[in-house]
């Protein structure tokens, strides 16, 4: 069973559909800067799903990517402090969840993205996943690593 995560970008600096013309060879997930973040990524594995979250404008779920890469160093950090990993995309929201949405769901009260909101890169318990998943339109159920 994979793991669950929610990873924050701010859609002028890298968006979905600039995950989407990556393709299959995907895109390194760096630029974090927050320990607590940058320790969820090395918790990841590979096939772990992910929501992916535009930031600042729009704050809406707006696809769902997967792990391709373990927490690896950043090569664009000098001091060997930060790590990411690589991400791909798997498949578009049919339906964009917004943080109005989530914060509506009683479901959802304890979800990470409502109680730690700026953490960029956050776990997402597997009820938590369904639930916004049915939100979106995606059957959780048929979503893989691609």
């Amino acid at each position: 069973m994979p793991g669950y995560w929610l990873m924050k970008s701010e859609p002028d600096a890298f968006s979905w559909d600039m995950l989407v013309a990556k393709g299959a060879q995907g895109e390194s997930w760096d630029g974090v800067r927050n320990y607590q973040a940058r320790n969820n990524m090395r918790a990841m594995k590979i096939g772990d799903l992910a929501f992916f979250y535009h930031s600042n404008e729009g704050k809406e779920i707006v696809g769902v990517c997967t792990i391709i890469a373990l927490a690896h160093p950043e090569a664009k950090d000098d001091s060997g402090t930060w790590e990411c990993v690589d991400v791909k995309a798997v498949v578009p929201m049919p339906r964009r969840v917004s943080l109005s949405d989530v914060k509506a769901n009683p479901k959802l009260e304890k979800m990470a993205l409502v109680t730690s909101m700026r953490l960029s890169v956050q776990p997402v318990k597997p009820d938590e996943w369904k639930e916004v998943c049915r939100m979106g339109g995606l059957d959780p159920k048929k979503l893989t690593a691609k």
